[in-house]
């Protein structure tokens, strides 16, 4: 692999400073939108996600974590492990330290049957949005073992 050129430099240097003043004008928009509107960032008065969903409760998280589905007769637990870090399968993904955003469109893909899996497309067929939000929000706030792989060879 050959080095960037200072041309290629720069243009990396200003896309990433053009991100990030996106990034944080996007901060300060919704900043000052949940101080005029305390409900906005509760979820009291829309989505509390870009999955369209309430916002997620990690406590009630945790317990639907817990719950025998109907369809498989296993938890959420029970596959993935508790912290969502020690699936029982090496396929499975650790869902512990993941974006709550990712976890909750994952499982309404698989709600719809838009993503397939023989074991999550029957699980996740009953969960309601709140449901989704919640798992999302639970497996979302445990402790990661996820791993950047940028830079790997």
């Amino acid at each position: 692999m050959s080095k960037a050129t200072p041309l290629q430099r720069y243009a990396i240097a200003l896309s990433v400073a053009l991100l990030m003043t996106a990034c944080s004008q996007s901060q300060v928009e919704n900043s000052a939108d949940s101080a005029a509107d305390p409900g906005h960032a509760s979820g009291e008065h829309g989505s509390g996600s870009s999955a369209g969903l309430p916002a997620g409760r990690i406590a009630a998280g945790e317990a639907r974590a817990q719950v025998k589905g109907k369809a498989t007769g296993q938890s959420c637990i029970d596959c993935h492990g508790a912290d969502g870090n020690k699936p029982i399968d090496p396929t499975y993904p650790k869902l512990g330290g993941q974006y709550g955003d990712y976890l909750a469109h994952s499982l309404q893909a698989y709600r719809a049957g838009d993503r397939q899996h023989a074991l999550m497309t029957p699980q996740a067929t009953d969960l309601s949005d709140q449901d989704i939000a919640d798992l999302a929000a639970y497996f979302g706030s445990r402790p990661t073992q996820l791993r950047d792989l940028h830079g790997l060879k």
